[in-house]
């Protein structure tokens, strides 16, 4: 069941309603136990309509529930586009001296050798 449709109910309605729901689940459980549940799905949907009926109806006897329908969501803003970040071209390696190329081949022989 549509939260819209539970919201319209009175609390007595949604009192009776959730005790026929109810023994509902408790035959769905029998049926479950006896392996005679064909729709498996029908538990779970009658656990959340249970959930649904008994929220609302707590917010109704707290007093925060308006009694007008729900309000329609405001449209999400527009997106601005960011601007493109001009793209830069990758730096390439600097060329080793030979010094340095040699420094580099002594650790590694260096590590090697251990």
């Amino acid at each position: 069941m549509k939260a819209v449709d539970v919201r319209a109910m009175t609390l007595d309605q949604l009192d009776d309603e959730v005790l026929k729901l109810k023994k509902e689940q408790f035959n769905l459980r029998f049926q479950r136990a006896t392996g005679q549940l064909e729709n498996t799905a029908r538990v779970r949907v009658i656990r959340r309509d249970i959930a649904r009926m008994k929220t609302i109806a707590a917010q109704k006897r707290a007093g925060s529930m308006p009694d007008i329908a729900p309000q329609p969501k405001a449209e999400p803003k527009a997106k601005v586009a960011k601007a493109e970040k001009p793209k830069t071209e990758p730096k390439s390696k600097k060329p080793q001296s030979a010094k340095s190329r040699k420094a580099g081949a002594k650790k590694t022989a260096a590590k090697k050798s251990k």
